[in-house]
Order: structure tokens, then C-alpha cells, then sequence
């Protein structure tokens, strides 16, 4: 089953379906699950289903998306794959880093973690606490 959404696509099987749908996530739907994979340098053009389709030649795909920028709508050119297994992801970042697609020579490497933000404060505040009145 294909699920797609505005900035990703995420391939399930009938297994993870009934699963979710039965126990919500559970540790071993997550413990299945494969590498997650960043892909750089990709073309502003290049969508959800292109990525998917390009490293579905890998092994397969559990979900593809790609960063978009939240103020334009437009992609922000990287993205993440998640594949089945972690020799299929091995494979892929072996065979695609450097790969020209669309015009881009694509950085494919394992992800990384997210590291923690701080708190930017962010939001408009009162600006040092004092009021406008």
C-alpha cells in the first residue's frame, strides 16, 4: 500500500497495516523497520515518487520525503528514504553517492540523528517583558 501526503510517500505492506490499526506503533514494527537514508543536492523538481522510484531499484522503499520549505512550498533539496533492510540501504548509498540525477550529482550517505534545538524562542512575545500600555 502507498500512502502519500503533500511532502512524502510511505510504502506499508498489509502486516504493517492491520498491525498499526490493531496496536498503534509498537516496537516491533519499529525494530523492521530499515536505515534511514539522507540524500542531498537533489534537483527542485524532483518529488516524492521519483525518489522512491529511483532507489526502489535498490530493494523497498518503506518511505521516501523530501524537505520542503514551509514559508514557499517549494523543496529545499534534500530529502530521506527509509529502506527495508540495512543491506538494501548499504547498497543504495553505495551505488547512488556521487549518481547524477536530473542534472545533480546527489550526496547520499546513512542519516543522522536529529540533534536537539534549543529553545529560539521563536513567537513575537512582549520583547524584554515590557508591555505596549
Amino acid at each position: 500500500m502507498v500512502i502519500c501526503g503533500p511532502n512524502y510517500c510511505h510504502f506499508r505492506n498489509s502486516l504493517d497495516v492491520l498491525l498499526s490499526s490493531v496496536n498503534g506503533p509498537n516496537n516491533l514494527q519499529e525494530a523492521q523497520m530499515g536505515k534511514k537514508i539522507y540524500i542531498g543536492n537533489l534537483s527542485y523538481s524532483v518529488d516524492n515518487q521519483a525518489l522512491a522510484e529511483l532507489f526502489a531499484q535498490f530493494g523497498e522503499v518503506e518511505s521516501s520525503h523530501i524537505v520542503m520549505d514551509r514559508d514557499s512550498g517549494r523543496s529545499k533539496g534534500f530529502g530521506f528514504v527509509e529502506m527495508s533492510t540495512d543491506d538494501e540501504a548499504s547498497t543504495a548509498i553505495e551505488k547512488l553517492n556521487n549518481y547524477d540525477f536530473s542534472g545533480r550529482n546527489l550526496n547520499v550517505s546513512e542519516a543522522k540523528p536529529m540533534a536537539p534545538r534549543e529553545n529560539r524562542g521563536g513567537g513575537r512575545g512582549n520583547f524584554g517583558g515590557r508591555s505596549r500600555y
